[in-house]
């Protein structure tokens, strides 16, 4: 994949429900991880048709939040959908607080998402090493529209919070 140039864009705050877990980047790419099991839930189960208030039309969510060390420590994977409000929170389900702010966003390569997503992930944090832009991880997210809704030729776009 090539240099990926992000457009920066400003964001209002959001809510987010679904499934969560904590994990480490460390764990994710160990073998070990929860992502791929959380995402398997998330359809496997129906997760979608459980969530309350869901904005209308509201594409597919990765948040990863609540990090502990940046890149280097545990956070929390959410997978769901956003909520135009956070009650009556269905069992084993759970919401997150997405501040407003300014995002880098970058666009995967089309192709299978299971292989792009990671690949521009790579990319991001070898950029952020080696760049002006500071993270500020408060909340970065995965957004699946209808250009990932064949997960064999999915377009992706990368959300990261920037000071």
């Amino acid at each position: 994949m090539s240099l990926i140039q992000p457009k920066i864009v400003q964001l209002d705050a959001f809510h987010i429900m679904g499934l969560s877990a904590r994990t480490s980047n460390a764990l994710e790419s160990g073998g070990n991880g929860s992502i791929p099991k959380l995402w398997q839930q998330f359809y496997q189960e129906q997760i979608s048709e459980r969530i309350t208030n869901p904005l209308p039309n509201s594409p597919t969510i990765g948040l990863y939040t609540d990090y502990e060390n940046g890149v280097l420590g545990l956070y929390t994977s959410l997978i769901g959908l956003k909520v135009t409000q956070v009650t009556d929170i269905p069992e084993s389900l759970t919401t997150a607080f997405v501040p407003a702010g300014k995002y880098a966003v970058f666009t995967t390569a089309r192709g299978p998402f299971y292989e792009t997503v990671p690949q521009c992930w790579a990319i991001i944090w070898d950029l952020f090493t080696h760049s002006d832009m500071e993270r500020t991880y408060t909340g970065d997210f995965e957004l699946y529209d209808e250009r990932a809704m064949n997960p064999e030729d999915a377009e992706v776009d990368i959300y990261i919070a920037i000071k």
